[in-house]
């Protein structure tokens, strides 16, 4: 008996933002993140729904600002295009993968009980850390404020 387990591949699908959002293309998203099969697509269905609710939110004064501007979409916002999309396309994207990112490390975390499985899980909460810092870092890069808050105390 050999030790391998088929993790399979994942079917495709995509996640229906509100229309000012773009959609979330699932397969994209497993690719960007270096997930395989082990990972259901519900499970990154729900971390990436769970994502879009929560950046949607932080940015929902943004969105208001820009469509009171006159822009439908976020692709329609005047922005530098890189590799053919916007810039601003690729932060928001950025800002949805790292935190579905990080939910998924944390709810991975566990997943073997063994001694070699709470290493790994000591050797994730840095990932987990960085993905958070990297979405909050395009979610204020979208904003555009800097990376960081001072505050005289």
């Amino acid at each position: 008996m050999s030790g391998f387990i088929a993790t399979g591949t994942a079917e495709a699908f995509t996640l229906t933002n509100d229309g000012f959002w773009p959609d979330i293309d699932a397969d994209h998203l497993r690719a960007s993140l270096r997930m395989d099969g082990t990972v259901s697509n519900a499970r990154l269905e729900l971390a990436a729904v769970n994502a879009m609710l929560s950046v949607n939110r932080e940015l929902a004064h943004l969105q208001a600002e820009y469509q009171a501007d006159g822009y439908a979409t976020l692709a329609d916002v005047p922005a530098a295009e890189l590799q053919g999309l916007s810039g601003l396309i690729h932060l928001y994207r950025r800002a949805i993968y790292c935190t579905a990112g990080a939910e998924l490390a944390e709810r991975y975390r566990t997943f073997d009980a063994t001694a070699a499985g709470n290493q790994r899980a000591d050797d994730l909460t840095p990932s987990i850390d960085e993905y958070r810092r990297d979405a909050r870092y395009a979610i204020r890069d979208l904003l555009g404020i800097t990376h960081s808050t001072v505050e005289l105390i």
